[in-house]
């Protein structure tokens, strides 16, 4: 760095002259005021307690002189960039209110799609109306549900704000619920039943695995993608050989199986995304995110085992 220039001329005291007290120190070969203070060989002696600041540089982050190395220094122009300490994800009492509010709209969206299931599958009038005219219903409910699924998931700014996320969460759960009680419509009561309490035992399984376990499933996004695409062309498969051959037990039990398999790896995936403590976690904002993931996974792994175990009616 270049030397600073010369003092200004009022300095011509040894009494006035500030870098002895200030901090001003004057190198071998400085040019000096004539009639000023004279100079010394190596310089002159620091003040009492040392100087303020080093004369060989500036501050971290300061490009601007410091006043002939003395004086207040010049603040940066932009603040650097803030370390989050509190009040983020990291701390735990954020964390815990992220995983309650995410569990109880999830709480709140399976007591709504399980009470649309019970109900039409119980209530013999509502079953036999699904049966014949309300099935056509199904149709403008699967409608809904992808419309809002799909503002949901990529409209960040619309699953962000309040109360707007709630009203559209709450809509989506209702056409999904609408969809879950027209299927549950088509079989008995005990088979919804037995359905709902494996479910129940199976999420819980795997939730408890997904808290526990030591391997991070955050990181597989690529080995899910390639199981739903094998998923969603082996179920295109099945249909064909249904349309043309006719129904087979076997291809269909087959499917459901990877079918199981597949959600009940995204709601270890969506469980530790939402816990947290791996390499890839929600955002505390995105509590709808992550109800809206774990219900899904419910929901589908739900009516794939009733499909599988479930008795028609």
């Amino acid at each position: 760095m270049s030397a600073p220039s010369a003092p200004p001329p009022s300095y011509n005291q040894a009494a006035d002259y500030p870098g002895k007290q200030e901090g001003y120190s004057t190198q071998p070969g400085y040019p000096q005021q004539s009639g000023g203070y004279p100079p010394q060989e190596g310089g002159y002696p620091p003040p009492a307690g040392g100087y303020s600041q080093p004369l060989t540089g500036y501050p971290p982050g300061y490009s601007q002189p410091t006043n002939y190395g003395y004086g207040a220094p010049v603040p940066p122009a932009h603040d650097p960039e803030p370390i989050f300490v509190g009040g983020t994800f990291s701390d735990k009492a954020v964390r815990r209110g992220f995983i309650r509010k995410v569990y109880l709209i999830l709480m709140a969206q399976l007591l709504v799609t399980f009470g649309f299931a019970f109900l039409f599958s119980y209530v013999t009038p509502v079953r036999n109306w699904m049966q014949t005219t309300g099935a056509w219903f199904y149709y403008l409910g699967y409608g809904v549900f992808l419309v809002t699924y799909f503002v949901l998931v990529c409209i960040p700014s619309v699953r962000r704000k309040s109360p707007g996320n709630f009203i559209c969460l709450a809509i989506f759960t209702l056409a999904l619920s609408w969809m879950v009680g027209t299927i549950s419509s088509f079989y008995t009561t005990n088979s919804v039943l037995v359905a709902a309490g494996i479910t129940a035992a199976v999420c819980l399984a795997i939730s408890l695995f997904a808290i526990q376990t030591k391997i991070d499933f955050t990181m597989c996004s690529g080995l899910l993608f390639a199981l739903v695409m094998v998923l969603f062309f082996f179920g295109w498969s099945v249909m064909i050989v249904y349309f043309t051959v006719g129904y087979n037990y076997i291809l269909d039990c087959v499917w459901g199986g990877l079918a199981a398999l597949v959600f009940s790896l995204f709601l270890v995936y969506d469980t530790q995304m939402v816990v947290g403590g791996k390499k890839h976690e929600l955002d505390p904002e995105e509590y709808i995110y992550g109800a809206l993931q774990i219900y899904i996974d419910i929901v589908y792994l739900f009516l794939i085992i009733l499909s599988l175990f479930g008795k028609s009616n």
